[in-house]
């Protein structure tokens, strides 16, 4: 079972997935996946990122979905990929927007991620899949409790998190 731990950048995913191979399971780094596998398209100098053909990308994921036991992928683009579940992690904007200057992020990149991380851009497009989608809000507690969490989904508590719980709409206007 390939399992996507999608979210705005700057949520918790690597922190989240550090504790979830801490505890024996086993998680992809996306972004060292990729590389080894010369996936990085294009760089996109104005959005400092690169363009990642999905169709390549699920192509070469398909050793992890046959695989026993669920393998995590830790990923903004995961949820976009052919995975049996999705676990969006999630954080309030102010806090957002500092980790993300703390990673020496431009202002112009802080505003877009956290516009989106407003908006639910990654929550929206989860959901609107046929995938069982869940959120977790990672802006305070400990990346042990994101995990408990997890391991509860994955163990089929799955009305704990289920999606739609977060809402940052009264900030909104701060960052538009």
């Amino acid at each position: 079972m390939l399992i996507a731990l999608t979210g705005t950048p700057g949520t918790g995913k690597t922190t989240v997935s550090v504790e979830l191979r801490s505890r024996g399971y086993e998680v992809i780094d996306s972004k060292s996946f990729l590389k080894e596998r010369g996936l990085l398209g294009d760089k996109d100098v104005p959005r400092d990122t690169y363009n990642v053909d999905m169709d390549e990308f699920n192509e070469a994921l398909e050793e992890f979905r046959v695989r026993d036991g669920p393998v995590v992928l830790d990923s903004h683009l995961g949820h976009g990929t052919d995975c049996s579940m999705i676990i969006v992690l999630r954080c309030n904007p102010d806090v957002l927007a500092e980790r993300l200057r703390a990673r020496g992020y431009s202002e112009a990149k802080v505003k877009e991620n956290v516009q989106a991380e407003v908006l639910d851009v990654i929550l929206c497009e989860a959901t609107d899949t046929d995938i069982p989608v869940y959120e977790i809000d990672c802006t305070e507690g400990t990346p042990s409790d994101a995990v408990d969490l997890i391991v509860r989904i994955l163990n089929g508590d799955t009305e704990i998190c289920s999606p739609g719980q977060t809402d940052w709409s009264e900030g909104m206007e701060k960052w538009f």
